[in-house]
């Protein structure tokens, strides 16, 4: 797939499978391969995050990323170079899917909002964009 045919579209909410306890003793949710599309490289997650700050505001050339808020919620503004999509995340439940040829920018962060990244590579700022104008000129090449 081309980088440029990459739309916010193209961003999912995928749904992790969630056991609940049949004792009231709460729920377990399993991320293992089949959950995600890709190979788990890499895992972090962002916590104490001031609510009136944001995060990312970056692309990817090729890597893909799965976010889970495993506590609290935040939102994510996403944008492919024409088009703007904002995803409120709050279910432990549900991830994003975020492919390559994406902007995106985390904000509105609760309290005690956790945010956990499943990457599909290790990091290489190389596959950076951190410039929204270099992202546009990369987006139409």
């Amino acid at each position: 797939m081309k980088l440029k045919t990459t739309t916010v579209d193209t961003v999912s909410i995928i749904e992790i499978p969630k056991i609940t306890d049949k004792k009231g003793r709460g729920n377990l949710s399993v991320i293992e391969n089949d959950c995600v599309p890709f190979d788990i490289k890499r895992v972090y997650y962002l916590y104490d995050v001031p609510s009136d700050a944001y995060r990312g505001g970056h692309a990817h050339k090729a890597l893909y990323q799965f976010l889970i808020p495993l506590s609290g919620s935040f939102d994510v503004i996403l944008k492919d170079g024409e088009n703007t999509k904002k995803v409120s995340l709050n279910k432990p439940n549900k991830g994003l899917m975020i492919v390559p040829g994406i902007w995106r920018e985390l904000e509105n962060f609760s309290s005690g909002a956790v945010c956990l990244v499943l990457a599909s590579e290790v990091y290489d700022e190389n596959d950076y964009i951190r410039s929204y104008n270099d992202f546009k000129l990369f987006k139409s090449r």
